[in-house]
C-alpha cells in the first residue's frame, strides 16, 4: 500500500532535562485545553505566574533521574516503535508527539511527502481520555487547517480490550515472574484524571478497569492477587481513586514485603514510570515497612507489543481499504 502511511503519537517529552526546556514542554502542555478545561481567564494567570516560574526547576532532578545517553527514554522509545512498526507493517510509519518535538505537524508532513494519501492516526494511548487521544483528534485536524489537499483519514481511538495488546502484557508479567520470582501481591497503576472529567463522560475510567480485569483473567489472577490505582494526580481537586501512592502505603501497612507494580496505560517508559514508580513509589514502600517495590518495564518496543500494533494496524488498514472500495492487503 504505497499510497498509506501511519501516523504514530505519543504524549512528548521536553528536549532537554533542563528547566528551560521543561518550562517549553509544559507551557504547551498546560495550555491544551482539553488537558485544563478551565477557562483560560482563571487558568492562564495560574499558570503564567505560579507554575511555569517554579515547578520545570522542581522537576529538573527528575528528568535527570531518567535520562540516557539517547536522551529522552520517551522519544528513545518511541523511535524504536515507529521503526519497528515500520518493519512489520510494511508502510510509512512517522512518529509525532503532541507536545513538543518531533510534531503532529511534522510528521503528517514528512507522510505527505513519502506519497502517503491515505494516513492511519494510531495515538499510543491504550484507554481512551479525552485529554490524550481526543488531543490528538484536535492536533491534527489544527494541523490540516490550512491544507487544499487532505488525506484520506482514519484514527484509532483506542485498544483497551485488544487481544493483542493484553497477551503482550500478561507476557510481560509472567517474564518478570519468571526472572525475579512471584511478588505478594500486583498493583496495576494506571494515569489519573480529574473526577469531573469522568462525572462529564469521559469513558477512561472504565476503559482503565475492564484492561485491568481482562489481564488479571489471562494472568488467571485471584481477587486477592492483583489491586489498580491512579497515579500523577495534580493540585488540590479529587482525581480517580483508588490513588496508587494510598494504595502503596496500605499494601506496605497490611504486611505485603515484595510488590510487582505493571502500568499498562504507557505504552512506553517514561517520566511518571521511571521516576514516579521506580525510584519514589519504591522509596514510599520502604518508608511504610513494605520491602522491595518491583516495576514491570512497559512494553516498549518488545517484540509481542510491536506485534500487537501491527495487528491493529492492519485490521484499520484493511478495513478502510475496504470501505474506500481499494485493495484490502497490507
Amino acid at each position: 500500500m504505497p499510497d498509506t502511511g501511519i501516523l504514530l503519537v505519543n504524549l512528548g517529552t521536553p528536549a532537554a532535562p533542563t528547566a528551560g526546556a521543561i518550562r517549553a514542554f509544559l507551557r504547551e502542555f498546560l495550555h491544551d485545553r482539553r488537558v485544563v478545561e478551565l477557562t483560560r481567564w482563571l487558568w492562564c494567570p495560574i499558570l503564567y505566574l505560579f507554575i511555569l516560574p517554579f515547578r520545570p526547576r522542581r522537576l529538573v532532578h527528575a528528568y535527570r533521574a531518567i535520562w540516557t545517553a539517547e536522551g529522552s527514554p520517551l522519544l528513545a522509545i518511541s523511535r524504536r516503535q515507529a521503526a519497528a512498526l515500520e518493519a512489520a507493517v510494511g508502510v510509512p510509519v512517522q512518529l509525532g508527539m503532541r507536545y513538543g518535538q518531533p510534531s503532529i505537524a511534522q510528521g503528517l508532513r514528512a507522510l505527505r511527502a513519502a506519497g502517503a494519501a491515505r494516513v492511519l492516526v494510531l495515538p499510543l494511548y491504550p484507554q481512551y481520555s479525552a485529554t490524550t487521544t481526543a488531543s490528538v483528534f484536535d492536533a491534527v485536524a489544527d494541523a490540516l487547517r490550512r491544507e487544499r489537499a487532505l488525506p484520506e483519514l482514519r484514527f484509532v481511538m483506542d485498544y483497551h480490550d485488544d487481544p493483542g495488546y493484553i497477551a503482550a502484557l500478561a507476557d510481560s508479567v509472567r517474564r518478570h515472574w519468571a526472572a525475579h520470582g512471584r511478588g505478594d501481591k500486583l498493583l496495576l497503576s494506571f494515569h489519573g484524571i480529574p473526577q469531573q472529567y469522568a462525572r462529564a463522560g469521559d469513558p477512561y475510567h472504565g476503559r482503565c478497569h475492564i484492561t485491568a480485569r481482562l489481564l488479571a483473567r489471562a494472568l488467571d489472577l485471584k481477587p486477592d492477587d492483583w489491586t489498580l490505582g491512579f497515579q500523577s494526580r495534580v493540585g488540590r481537586a479529587p482525581w480517580l481513586q483508588p490513588y496508587t501512592d494510598h494504595q502503596i502505603e496500605d499494601l506496605a501497612e497490611a504486611g505485603i514485603k515484595t510488590l510487582d507494580v505493571i502500568a499498562p496505560g504507557f505504552s512506553a517508559d517514561c517520566l511518571e514510570t521511571l521516576e514516579e514508580i521506580r525510584l519514589r513509589y519504591a522509596e514510599l514502600f520502604r518508608a511504610k515497612g513494605g520491602g522491595a517495590l518491583r516495576y514491570i518495564p512497559a512494553l516498549n518496543d518488545d517484540e509481542a507489543h510491536i506485534r500487537a500494533l501491527a495487528a491493529l494496524a492492519r485490521r484499520h488498514l484493511r478495513d478502510g481499504c475496504d470501505a474506500a472500495g481499494g485493495d484490502a492487503g497490507v
